[in-house]
């Protein structure tokens, strides 16, 4: 049986919730350094994009402002290209995409 949608978005928002708690006061150095701290960011944004993957077409058209390939895209990334992610874009996304995600999310919901 498959797992009803909202279950996925409830993931999202906590996945969402724990980059920004996992990364609050940080500077993007710090965040870098932290080996513990920069992996279970990149595994929650992982699983982000994951959980993106489960959402059906027709609730992603009710939320056109949730960027859900660019979601599923940066999970792909993530895991595939471990050795070539740009941390100022990871950073950027931590700062700026995630908290504007949590939101849409939530309004979603």
């Amino acid at each position: 049986m498959s797992r009803e949608w909202r279950f996925y978005l409830d993931d999202m928002i906590e996945f969402a919730e724990l980059v920004l708690e996992y990364t609050e006061g940080y500077s993007q150095e710090q965040f870098e350094q932290d080996r513990r701290t920069y992996d279970a960011t990149l595994r929650n944004m992982e699983l982000i994009g994951e959980a993106a993957t489960h959402i059906p077409d027709e609730i992603r058209e009710q939320a056109p402002s949730i960027p859900w390939r660019q979601l599923i895209a940066t999970r792909n990334r993530i895991i595939h290209a471990y050795l070539g992610l740009d941390n100022d874009i990871l950073w950027s996304i931590v700062q700026t995409d995630i908290p504007q995600l949590l939101n849409d999310l939530r309004q979603l919901k």
